[in-house]
């Protein structure tokens, strides 16, 4: 069965088959892939186990949990998790100056067919040990984490890092100021580690029951509303391997139907998608841009009749440059291609300092203390008092001149 993205509608409990955050510690979030089985084959007794320097977590201790709940470490068996990693050429360490192949490389191996747990005669063909009943996992003494739902902000803050990534200060302000609304479609040039990738996706789905699609192939004859109405993040990624990863998430995620990814170096190739039948109308109303050079890829955003851009509505485009001279160069190239209202942006954080005042004439002489009126009626009633004292010093000063002249 299918389900949503987590990311758009997470359900009450943990699911199998849907990402998890296991929050440790403030700083330290880990994420992970629920199964009801060992999809890693490590060998471990209990099944899948997520293991951290807090403790090991069994999966089947983590499905079905609400959100938010605070699981205990167990005490786990590994069992024979070293006879597991030789038998699939894990463990087996290289002679210097030999091949960098053995048998065991060279068998076959398993490959997940979406999310579904391999059968016994899937597991001989790929030459793997049959699986085990799982063991009751057992409660550790120490040790626990708290069980999140995925959300773009947990993933960017535990996401592993591929590459500098846009943090959630950052497209919250992009995403933003590109007026990107639930239905729109945006394009992503340097996925990089996906943080921008799942944000974006988000902020462009809208509820529709065919988020969940795979691929893209016949979306071009899909009518204009309908696109539209979906919404669609078109990213775009140079490095290969990163490619395949991200891919790898998005499909993990349940993020496919939103996002698709293309290998593709955006300077000499532009935007342009194909499928086996014609060219994919991207008609994007972003389009943000993090890219070293990003005044190269501007020449393919223009109002020509191949543009991925949307030739009836605005579009903004953004550009993520650190440095000023990357700044100035993509000015000038989008001033000479005919961009309007171009602004430059800086964000940088800054520490919020608070401090408790403590205010009122009752709390005169202490310090550090702001010493004013904390109300009117405080303020009158020093007033009265100010003007009584003066009143006091004055008529002694008349006595006593008074009694000066009388007695010379």
């Amino acid at each position: 069965m299918s389900y949503p993205s987590p990311f758009f509608e997470p359900s009450a409990v943990a699911r199998p088959d849907a990402l998890a955050i296991l929050h440790l510690k403030r700083d330290l979030l880990t994420p992970t892939l629920l199964r009801t089985y060992d999809d890693e084959q490590l060998g471990y007794a209990e099944g899948k186990v997520t293991t951290t320097r807090y403790g090991n977590y069994p999966h089947s201790t983590l499905i079905g949990q609400p959100w938010g709940s605070q699981v205990k470490a167990s005490l786990v068996d590994t069992g024979t998790r070293g006879r597991v990693g030789l038998h699939l050429g894990k463990g087996k360490k290289r002679k210097r100056g030999g091949s960098s192949s053995s048998p065991a490389d060279e068998r076959p191996v398993l490959e997940d067919n979406n999310n579904v747990e391999p059968t016994t005669g899937d597991r001989e063909a790929a030459q793997l040990p049959e699986v085990k009943e799982a063991k009751a996992a057992v409660p550790a003494p120490t040790g626990f984490c708290h069980l999140l739902p995925p959300t773009p902000e947990i993933w960017t803050a535990s996401l592993p890092h591929r590459t500098q990534v846009v943090y959630t200060p950052d497209y919250s302000y992009i995403l933003q100021r590109l007026r990107v609304t639930p239905g729109a479609s945006i394009i992503e040039a340097g996925a990089g580690s996906g943080s921008f990738t799942h944000a974006a996706a988000r902020a462009v789905f809208n509820g529709s029951d065919d988020a969940s699609a795979d691929g893209h192939d016949g979306y071009a004859q899909e009518p204009t509303r309908a696109r539209e109405a979906r919404g669609k993040v078109w990213s775009f990624e140079f490095h290969e391997q990163r490619v395949r990863k991200l891919e790898s998430e998005i499909h993990g995620h349940g993020l496919k139907g939103i996002v698709t990814i293309t290998h593709r170096d955006v300077y000499q190739d532009g935007f342009s998608i194909e499928n086996s039948a014609s060219t994919v109308s991207i008609y994007a109303s972003a389009v943000f841009l993090d890219l070293p050079a990003p005044w190269l890829a501007l020449k393919h955003l223009t109002r020509d009749p191949s543009s991925p851009l949307h030739p009836l509505t605005s579009v903004h485009l953004c550009t993520f440059s650190p440095c000023i001279e990357q700044v100035q160069r993509t000015v000038s190239a989008l001033r000479s291609l005919g961009w309007l209202d171009i602004e430059m942006v800086e964000l940088s954080a800054q520490r919020i300092e608070v401090r408790r005042d403590r205010i009122g004439l009752q709390e005169e002489g202490l310090r550090g203390v702001n010493a004013t009126p904390a109300n009117v009626d405080e303020a009158i009633v020093r007033l009265r008092e100010v003007e009584g004292r003066d009143r006091s010093y004055h008529h002694g000063m008349t006595t006593k001149a008074q009694n000066d002249g009388l007695g010379s």
